[in-house]
């Protein structure tokens, strides 16, 4: 998913329903359930940033702090030979699993992707021709 909103460090999704003519989404990263609509992206957009705005007040006036997209910690299934290398790699560089894995997580994601990188203008060939 490319498209993402993002509003006082809180993201949505955009989706759409052919079907019933409208945008939809949800707030992402987060185990409560808050989804918004509307006709266009201006809409939606603002339907976003009013359910962020709902969210955080329904939960100070529950007393409830907010949940915070991705908590900082998550469980990673990489098979037995996977974790073994990867334990004996941490141990080697005298560091944790956990150390290890953070480093190489921002090693990748600090690597320009293809995806990522803004398209060059296409060259424009001058037609006229030369004597």
């Amino acid at each position: 998913m490319a498209n993402l909103l993002q509003y006082r460090g809180y993201y949505g999704s955009i989706e759409a329903s052919p079907e019933d003519n409208c945008l939809y989404g949800k707030l992402l990263y987060i185990q409560a359930l808050v989804n918004y609509e509307a006709e266009t992206v201006a809409a939606l957009e603002q339907a976003f940033q009013q359910a962020v705005d709902d969210y955080l007040a329904d939960c100070a006036e529950s007393g409830q702090p907010p949940e915070r997209p991705c908590k900082g910690s998550f469980n990673v299934r990489v098979g037995h030979e996977v974790h073994l290398a990867a334990a004996r790699a941490a141990t080697r560089e005298d560091s944790s699993l956990n150390e290890l894995v953070r480093k190489a997580l921002e090693r990748y994601l600090a690597e320009p992707r293809q995806h990522d990188a803004i398209a060059e203008p296409a060259k424009t060939f001058d037609k006229r021709r030369r004597p």
